[in-house]
């Protein structure tokens, strides 16, 4: 370990309480030469062990850290640590293991949430796909491609480091096949071990493919048709992406779907997931795939008086920075204005956030601002968040980035 990062006086609290960033700010002074993506110790102003993390003086939180004991970050840590994230998904590492027909899609490493700062490791079927957030990862991707290869005996393991979070550490978009087998252009994976199942894009898909923290919320629409919702019933699945939301709801409640997204490539990979289950003649008369502005699609359904038994609004991140907070909570609440008026009286709203620099606090006060100018009535059923495969570290609050609500209207 070439170099040594020593905490100001009285900024050392967040470390002794295991946050996993160090910023600038908190940084007295640097002894040693740490390259760029070095394990680098973190002591206090008084030369008391602190932490170890990986150092990267290009961004601004210059630490990451991995051990808050006093141990070496060697290829049996980076070992151990994956193991730990395998062991935690019990049921869903063991289905993988077992090759079940099932082809499972499941996080495998949640990055700080399984103490492994900036890495991703998603699974689709066979496959791994990997993301880099940070210098200190990218540097490590052999050794730790070598790890997952042993540890999950993939097919293939491919890379998706094309995100835009990769700028602030030095770093230029990375994508490709990185170990085994090609991948295919579409992989099949089945949600809710066993349906629906859906075609998964790994090359150009959103994120690593699809939005595996919504998997349980997912299948909660296919739950509230089944369970709460009596005779012929409308969805309206805003921002749908590929479907997943609408796909629930056609396998177990026979509702009526309006998919609507700005991609015309998405609504597409949606229509072949409908076929893919089954859910085509007879019920392929139940779904449209509308290419649409959410926005201006929402708004003009108000005015059309148009009423539906369950709306989702699933929108992208409005917000990466506090700067942008304020213009994200407008946008928040326009569109879930005009989706509370298209609720009919004892239907459901789910609405999301998956901005994580809006706090869950705030985006209930922004639908409770669309609530009152609707002129509507709502009912807290449930708070929602990411799917268990998504654990949060209570260490790290900014983890929690996916909030969401289900609202009963009135």
């Amino acid at each position: 370990m070439s170099g040594t990062v020593f905490i100001k006086s009285g900024r050392a609290k967040p470390i002794l309480q295991q946050h996993p960033w160090i910023f600038s700010g908190a940084i007295e002074r640097v002894e040693g030469s740490p390259a760029p993506g070095e394990i680098v110790t973190v002591k206090d102003s008084g030369s008391n062990f602190l932490a170890r993390g990986y150092w990267n003086p290009r961004s601004q939180i210059q630490v990451r850290l991995l051990t808050w004991a006093d141990e070496a970050i060697d290829e049996a840590w980076w070992r151990r640590m994956l193991r730990r994230a395998f062991d935690a998904r019990p049921i869903r590492t063991a289905s993988y293991m077992r090759g079940d027909a099932g082809k499972p899609a499941f996080r495998l490493v949640n990055a700080e949430n399984d103490f492994l700062p900036g890495l991703i490791v998603d699974v689709y079927d066979r496959w791994l796909v990997l993301q880099a957030l940070t210098l200190g990862i990218d540097q490590r991707k052999p050794l730790l491609v070598k790890l997952l290869a042993e540890i999950m005996h993939p097919m293939g393991i491919y890379e998706r480091s094309d995100i835009d979070v990769r700028g602030k550490e030095g770093l230029t978009a990375s994508s490709g096949m990185l170990w085994g087998v090609e991948a295919p252009p579409r992989i099949t994976i089945a949600e809710s071990y066993g349906k629906p199942q859906m075609l998964v894009d790994i090359r150009q898909g959103h994120k690593t493919g699809l939005y595996l923290d919504q998997s349980e919320n997912r299948a909660l629409v296919g739950e509230l048709l089944s369970t709460r919702i009596s005779g012929p019933a409308r969805l309206l699945n805003v921002f749908s992406y590929t479907g997943g939301f609408g796909l629930h709801a056609l396998l177990n409640g026979g509702a009526h779907v309006v998919n609507v997204d700005s991609s015309h490539e998405a609504l597409e990979l949606a229509e072949e997931n409908a076929r893919l289950n089954g859910l085509t003649g007879e019920h392929g008369e139940s779904a449209e795939y509308i290419q649409a502005d959410a926005f201006v699609y929402l708004r003009d359904m108000a005015s059309a008086g148009e009423q539906y038994e369950i709306i989702v609004l699933d929108p992208p991140k409005f917000a990466s920075s506090a700067q942008q907070v304020e213009k994200a909570a407008r946008g928040y609440k326009d569109i879930n204005l005009h989706a509370l008026k298209c609720v009919r009286s004892g239907g459901y709203l789910l609405t999301f956030s998956c901005s994580g620099a809006v706090s869950r606090d705030l985006f209930q006060k922004i639908v409770f601002g669309a609530l009152a100018d609707s002129g509507r009535q709502a009912q807290i059923v449930r708070h929602l968040g990411a799917a268990d495969d998504h654990p949060v570290a209570l260490t790290f609050p900014e983890g929690e980035y996916l909030k969401g609500l289900l609202l009963r209207v009135w």
